[in-house]
């Protein structure tokens, strides 16, 4: 059984919709969530569905072995970032190289790096007149959405679409795809 941990900052859907799609599999199991915010609403999604979770705090993260300790207590093995804003250190990324992956909400290296997440870059593709957009899934390192890309799908976007129009195009997209994809890296991983 490979174990899968989850990380992410806000309300959780494509945590939720993680945990659905391996609700029943006998190969993984969603094994922890993991919040840098105690009030996000992910927190609650987890315990609905029964997965362990935790939030914890800025020292915790960047100035401890905490986190990574807790992931190798349960034998984590895959990280990935659903939602996740904050940049993830140099002992964690160490820990799990090539092990950790993150979902975009536009075709990278396009609409990346700091503070690009979320609605600032459905606006910005809507800004730039982009006539697609879609998402990236890649390996996490050193910095803001550089890793190596592991897949990517599109989506048309047309001179009438609103950043929320965007959104909802990318959303899709990521609840058709992210859990599948996660599903085929652990599946040529041999921990």
């Amino acid at each position: 059984m490979k174990k899968i941990a989850l990380f992410a900052s806000g309300s959780g859907t494509n945590v939720e919709n993680i945990a659905n799609y391996f609700k029943d599999s006998k190969d993984v199991e969603v094994a922890l969530v993991l919040s840098n915010k105690k009030d996000a609403y992910v927190l609650e999604r987890a315990k609905k569905l029964n997965i362990p979770h935790m939030a914890f705090n800025r020292e915790q993260f960047y100035n401890t072995d905490e986190i990574v300790g807790i992931l190798e207590s349960k034998a984590i093995n895959l990280v990935v970032l659903a939602g996740f804003l904050w940049l993830v250190p140099k002992n964690l990324i160490e820990a799990y190289t090539n092990k950790i992956i993150n979902i975009h909400p536009a075709l990278l290296p396009r609409h990346g790096g700091k503070g690009m997440y979320g609605s600032k870059v459905h606006e910005a593709v809507v800004d730039n007149k982009d006539d697609e957009s879609g998402i990236t899934i890649h390996y996490v390192n050193n910095f803001y959405d550089e890793g190596n890309i592991i897949f990517q799908s599109t989506c048309d976007i047309l001179p009438t679409d609103t950043a929320d129009d965007v959104a909802n195009k990318v959303h899709a997209l990521e609840y058709e795809h992210f859990p599948k994809v996660i599903e085929e890296v652990l599946k040529q991983r041999n921990h």
